[in-house]
């Protein structure tokens, strides 16, 4: 065994080992006999995301092979289908693209537009498509799973289950391993522009070759992974991670601890995803919104709240700092008190006399001559405002 491979078990033990009951659905089978090598909740009804597409991948790939249409044929992009929001390729209504390059495009990129293209280039309409997509799914023994759309877009009736995508799985690469290398796409080219897949697991995990993530916020973040080693292929169903790289991290020690595992595991097991009995504590449709990590889900990591608070804080101070200023300097452009003026007989105050004595230049007391000023001692400077304007304002700390 490579260094390689005895840390990809150990690492898959230790992740195994950390499961807790928050964790969402899963599902680890050998993509062949359809042998189970681990379950958790395989029949508890989740939200698909984007798993959708891998259906509306299905029926295409039927309509192909019914002759209804071809690879070369021409996917107009409508109103609708210019509607739908990202993932998307984004093209203006009216322009086309080929059903082989929209297959493509719904695999690798997830769009959300194409999905609806192909849908009504096979189905006439998306509801036609739709009938369809659940027509199919009775057919693949896919219980309680229940399409709305095209592409996983939310939709609170649209939900399956771990066991229904791995029998959704196991049958396009079964019924059509013709377009096996599209799911093994890490990359697709529009133009000058290289879209990359969501699966990650295809960049770093040995022997991966498919298929399909998918993320809403009620759903968290999914996967349908596959891989191939020594010629066995495994399948793992992943449901409701918080993060992708836990949806990766998660899909990649499931398939490492089967890969491990895999004599013994299937040695003695006779239990496989068309067998297996459905729990009778499966539970229906839950939202996990609330513990996704996500920007567009309304989760905010500490470190960017703290910041904006600093940001807001050292904002306040800034604007306090500036109205202080603004009085400040309101307050130099005024006269200092008396500075200027004429005494009643227009005559111009005394030089030099002291501001305190000002008022009484001039007078008399009961007729009295007035009495001899003292020598005159140089006054103290005024306080006035523009003396305050020259005091260093107090220094405001940026890390507050």
């Amino acid at each position: 065994m490579g260094r390689a491979r005895l840390f990809g078990a150990v690492l898959a033990f230790l992740t195994l080992c950390q499961a807790t009951a928050l964790a969402g659905p899963a599902l680890l089978f050998e993509a062949t006999t359809g042998k189970v090598l681990y379950s958790e909740d395989p029949d508890n009804q989740w939200h698909p995301a984007s798993l959708t597409k891998i259906m509306t991948a299905y029926v295409t790939f039927e309509a192909i092979k019914e002759g209804k249409i071809t690879l070369d044929s021409k996917l107009v992009c409508s109103e609708a289908a210019n509607k739908e929001p990202p993932s998307k390729i984004g093209l203006p209504i009216g322009a086309e693209m080929s059903v082989e390059f929209g297959l493509k495009a719904l695999i690798v990129k997830s769009a959300n537009d194409v999905a609806v293209m192909l849908a009504e280039a096979v189905g006439g309409s998306i509801e036609g498509f739709v009938a369809r997509m659940n027509a199919t799914a009775r057919k693949l023994g896919m219980t309680r799973t229940n399409f709305t759309n095209p592409n996983g877009l939310p939709a609170p009736d649209q939900v399956t289950t771990a066991r229904d995508l791995a029998k959704l799985a196991r049958a396009v690469v079964r019924d059509f391993p013709q377009y096996a290398e599209w799911w093994a796409m890490p990359v697709i080219q529009v133009g000058k522009i290289k879209l990359a897949s969501h699966n990650g697991l295809l960049r770093t995990f040995e022997g991966a070759d498919g298929l399909k993530t998918g993320f809403i916020c009620d759903s968290g973040f999914n996967v349908v992974a596959s891989a191939t080693r020594d010629g066995t292929r495994l399948m793992a169903v992943v449901l409701g991670e918080p993060t992708p790289n836990d949806r990766s991290l998660r899909a990649a020690s499931l398939l490492e601890h089967g890969f491990q595992h895999y004599g013994w595991k299937t040695f003695f097991n006779a239990t496989d995803i068309d067998n297996m009995p459905i729990a009778e504590t499966a539970k229906g449709v839950v939202s996990i919104r609330t513990s996704v990590l996500s920007w567009d889900c309304g989760h905010r990591p500490r470190g960017v709240l703290k910041a904006q608070a600093l940001k807001s804080r050292a904002a306040r101070a800034k604007a306090r700092q500036k109205r202080k200023e603004k009085g400040t300097t309101e307050a130099s452009a005024e006269p200092p008190a008396n500075a200027g003026e004429k005494t009643a007989s227009g005559a111009k105050p005394a030089a030099k006399a002291p501001a305190a004595d000002s008022a009484k230049s001039g007078e008399k007391s009961n007729g009295a001559p007035p009495a001899k000023p003292a020598a005159a001692k140089k006054p103290a400077p005024p306080t006035t405002a523009a003396a305050a304007k020259t005091e260093k304002p107090k220094s405001i700390n940026a890390s507050n």
